[in-house]
């Protein structure tokens, strides 16, 4: 019995290969790419990494998995969504055989036994496609993880191919359930019947597209405008949030009133409505996208975020490491909160037993807060630093830390003084007062700030970039001040062992937070290494990297797959319209003519406004992370193109293809 089945499956996905072109690819495309992501941790490299302590490897692993889950489901609708279109085209032949006297459960296990097949080989070409993938992304990973290319082996996860086999046996053995319950449901008329029910237009009022369309322009530039000013400032989240709900709706509207629009111009211009069978192109295109609208805006987001996340995804990374060197200027420090008191460092690091090293170079620094308010020297605009405090510190000390960083060293006068931060508001702000005019009033005296722009770095090595306004001013200024806010101890190492130096201060770190230094007087203490930060950053941008590639990935075979379904299911409901063509005297080529044109702008409609989206949000972008680095984007916008060509254009002709054997077969 079990081979009689599979005689009969495979004779069907024989027949039927064309119908299962769409579904191979998608399969094919879905397994290769859920390998290949989860099997980088099989570079013997990044393993090294992991076991020496990279906890930012191991994040990326717990990273991977757990949206691994988000994109199975994502790809199990995907699967179901795909099958649903292979049902609803075979009802005819599935009728016949209960005409036959074949029963529910027979023809279930048919079906049942096509998806195993078809799952199988998907696999297995999945799989090796995925194998040969997956080495790319391994080079890929190590050069984002500044792992010389040498270290690069050949491998092969078992683990992902495991992973892989468990995630889409599961999808489809769901598969196999959904095709029992809806043969279960089916009647022998509905299913005869199927190819003469069309899908009908469910709005009609051309007032309504039209101010609808007007809404979605409104809509859409006033997000765009909003966007281009505010960037990526989230300080105010609710106005961008509100940009952001804009583009969504907007996108919506521009799906909903399209169609309507569309048909509204041309036939307005009777010589373009006339021509040829463009009155035919034009309907079905009006039929489609008014049925379609909601997917195809999902379709046009998505898309929209997949050409944002490979465009700009590396050069954000890199903007947000490259801003890193401000949070860390020296390779290790240790910051002390005084509780007022004058010049304790010393006495703290000896209660701590520090040891100092003669493979260290050391120099102290201490930050006042002497109760200025930042408002007062800046006409700041921004109300989040109005009332931020401003740091005070000796040019004597700073003159310690630009020796100890190998700088030469800067002389002030009475009367000057140097400008730092590292918060973009406050420099932008204070860059523009400078070009106005270069004196500060401070507690009733003008000082001339000597640098012509803001020191954009840290007086130590933190966790966070916090330097909002810090003011470099004579030792005579501060001489009577006794109210030391913060002591700090700079360290650069002088030797290459660079692990067990930051050893010493990770656990300093760690022995504060577990309450080890609770009987001395101070209100915080805080040691960071630069290599440590910089590990922290540079797993969560990676992290986030990929996630955001994975997702581009999926989304962009997403929205391909759904796109060219649709398009299938079209063909299968429009047989009785491309009869009526070739009775009034349609010829072959001018039933392909029409054909191509409708699949090429079903597909690049969406795409259309996902470029433009994406011009918007690639600027914004590009604009913030300039504020960190030098960007240039064209490597990666040039294959993230190639990407976007052979995958659109795969599925392309793929849907071209399978559209005209459907009309030709049936007409």
């Amino acid at each position: 019995m079990i081979i009689m089945y599979s005689k009969i499956a495979l004779k069907n996905i024989k027949k039927s290969y064309k119908d299962y072109t769409i579904y191979f690819l998608t399969l094919i495309l879905a397994v290769c790419i859920f390998y290949s992501f989860n099997s980088i941790d099989s570079q013997k490299a990044l393993t090294d990494i992991k076991s020496s302590g990279g906890s930012y490897v191991s994040r990326l692993m717990e990273f991977m998995s757990a949206i691994s889950v988000f994109v199975s489901i994502i790809l199990g609708s995907l699967i179901l969504y795909a099958n649903n279109f292979l049902i609803k085209k075979r009802k005819k032949e599935l009728g016949i055989y209960m005409i036959l006297g074949m029963g529910k459960r027979k023809i279930s296990k048919i079906l049942v036994t096509e998806t195993s097949i078809v799952g199988v080989i998907s696999l297995i070409a999945g799989l090796i496609i995925g194998i040969g993938a997956s080495q790319g992304l391994s080079v890929f990973t190590l050069k984002l993880f500044e792992v010389s290319i040498n270290e690069y082996r050949f491998a092969v996860s078992t683990r992902a191919i495991g992973k892989t086999i468990l995630y889409f046996g599961i999808m489809f053995l769901l598969v196999m359930i959904f095709n029992a319950f809806v043969i279960s449901k089916y009647k022998i008329i509905d299913l005869l019947t199927s190819g003469r029910k069309n899908e009908n237009i469910k709005f009609k009022n051309t007032f309504i597209y039209l101010l609808s369309f007007l809404l979605c322009v409104v809509l859409l530039g006033f997000a765009y405008k909003s966007i281009l000013k505010i960037g990526l400032d989230l300080r105010e989240p609710m106005f961008f949030k509100l940009s952001i709900a804009f583009v969504i709706v907007g996108t919506v509207l521009f799906f909903f009133s399209l169609a309507g629009v569309i048909l509204y111009v041309v036939n307005k211009n009777k010589k373009i409505y006339f021509k040829g069978l463009n009155m035919f192109v034009i309907k079905q295109i009006n039929s489609k996208v008014n049925t379609n609208f909601l997917s195809m805006s999902l379709i046009c987001l998505m898309l929209f975020i997949t050409i944002l996340v490979l465009s700009t995804g590396i050069s954000f990374k890199n903007g947000l490491e490259e801003g890193f060197k401000r949070q860390a200027p020296f390779d290790a420090s240790i910051r002390v909160e005084n509780n007022g008191k004058k010049d304790n460092l010393e006495d703290v690091l000896d209660k701590i037993n520090f040891k100092r090293s003669k493979n260290e170079k050391y120099a102290t620094c201490n930050e006042y807060f002497p109760g200025i308010k930042l408002e007062s020297l800046l006409s700041i605009t921004d109300k989040d630093y109005k009332d931020a405090g401003v740091a005070f510190a000796k040019i004597s000390d700073y003159n310690k830390m630009l020796k100890l960083k190998g700088k030469k060293e800067i002389n002030l006068n009475k009367n000057e003084i140097l400008v730092m931060s590292t918060n973009d508001a406050v420099v932008k702000q204070a860059n523009e007062k400078l070009k106005n005019g270069k004196k500060i009033n401070i507690k009733g005296k003008e000082y001339l700030v000597k640098n012509n722009k803001i020191i954009d770095e840290n007086l130590s090595t933190y966790l966070f970039a916090d330097n909002i306004f810090t003011i470099i001013i004579s030792d005579e200024f501060l001489y009577d001040y006794n109210g030391i806010s913060f002591s700090i101890l700079n360290v650069m190492y002088s030797d290459k062992n660079r692990e067990e130096n930051n050893k010493k201060y990770n656990e300093i770190n760690k022995n504060y937070l577990d309450g080890k230094y609770k009987s001395l007087n101070i209100s915080y203490m805080g040691a960071f290494s630069k290599d440590d930060i910089y590990s922290g950053i540079k797993g969560g941008t990676t992290s986030i990297l990929f996630v955001a590639i994975y997702l581009g990935l999926v989304f962009l075979i997403t929205s391909m797959a759904v796109l060219a379904l649709q398009q299938l299911s079209e063909a299968s409901d429009s047989i009785e319209r491309y009869k009526a063509l070739k009775k009034i005297g349609a010829n072959s080529k001018m039933i392909e003519k029409t054909i191509f044109l409708q699949t090429l702008i079903y597909f690049a409609l969406p795409m259309i406004l996902a470029l433009i989206h994406s011009m918007i949000g690639i600027k914004v972008i590009s604009d913030y992370i300039s504020v960190f680095t030098k960007i240039n984007i064209s490597f990666s916008a040039l294959i993230t193109a190639l990407i976007f060509i052979v995958v659109y254009a795969g599925y392309f002709y793929t849907t071209y293809t399978g559209y005209k054997n459907i009309v030709e077969s049936n007409i």
